[in-house]
């Protein structure tokens, strides 16, 4: 049985679900081409306001199929390499997405699971949620990103021992951290997860498109070169029909009604 990505609607919230049971909803290269193609419908949709990646059966994502990389060994290697393209197209996808994603994690979350969770903008996940980065347990290197995600987000003997030792490591430990967003009562990570994405709808779009585009371009630029991109955005965000809508209602003491 091959893995798939089923789709539903949440109000304005589209969620994803990794459904792969057999494998403890390990990925593989027909989940990621839905991937990508659940984003790109997504950003054409204006009544999608929030994306939640979660998994089936209280598990967010195993990694990669273990069975599969074996066979894989037995194939020329650019079908391993093209296996991987497609996963970081994916992973590319989520980063430049203009909306919010986030992941809310139920039971293991581990390799290239592991991996998408941090590519998501916010986690979510349940306290008895166990995360691995697990590659090094079975002689093979990070892919998804897993390398520039901690890298950038913690202390360098920190990232380096989830890496290296590929140890267990538990939600609360990741939320002290700050690569999870919020812990919460096992089997609750989804609802909150959908909580938070209703909080999210409530923002400007455009808004929010700019936060995630200035805090993508903030991990490479130059401080004068963020400083011209914050000029811009604000200024085209000012120019919105939402800032005006959102200036008025604050100083009317209502709610703003974005689009």
């Amino acid at each position: 049985m091959t893995g798939t990505l089923q789709p539903h609607s949440h109000g304005s919230t589209l969620v994803l679900t990794i459904h792969n049971p057999e494998h403890r909803n390990a990925l593989g290269p027909e989940i990621y081409v839905a991937g990508i193609e659940a984003l790109i419908a997504a950003e054409r949709n204006a009544d999608v306001r929030c994306v939640v990646i979660t998994g089936s059966s209280g598990t967010f994502c195993a990694g990669g199929n273990l069975q599969r990389l074996l066979a894989n060994r037995e194939q020329p290697p650019a079908v391993q390499a093209d296996s991987i393209e497609a996963l970081h197209s994916w992973i590319e996808a989520v980063r430049s997405f203009p909306k919010p994603v986030i992941a809310a994690v139920e039971g293991a979350c581990a390799g290239a699971g592991f991996s998408l969770a941090l590519a998501c903008d916010l986690l979510i996940a349940a306290r008895d949620a166990v995360f691995v980065m697990a590659y090094v347990n079975v002689a093979l290197s990070p892919d998804g990103g897993a390398t520039w995600s901690l890298m950038r987000q913690l202390p360098r003997a920190t990232a380096m021992q989830l890496l290296m030792l590929g140890e267990r490591t538990g939600a609360e430990r990741l939320h002290q951290l700050g690569l999870v967003t919020a812990v919460t009562p096992p089997g609750e990570a989804l609802a909150e997860a959908l909580r938070l994405a209703e909080r999210l709808g409530g923002k400007a779009p455009n808004a929010l498109a700019s936060i995630k585009a200035l805090a993508n371009e903030a991990l490479t630029q130059s401080l004068p070169a963020q400083l011209r991109d914050e000029r811009d955005h604000f200024v085209r965000n000012l120019h919105h029909p939402n800032a005006g809508e959102g200036i008025r209602a604050f100083l009317d003491k209502r709610p703003a009604r974005y689009r």
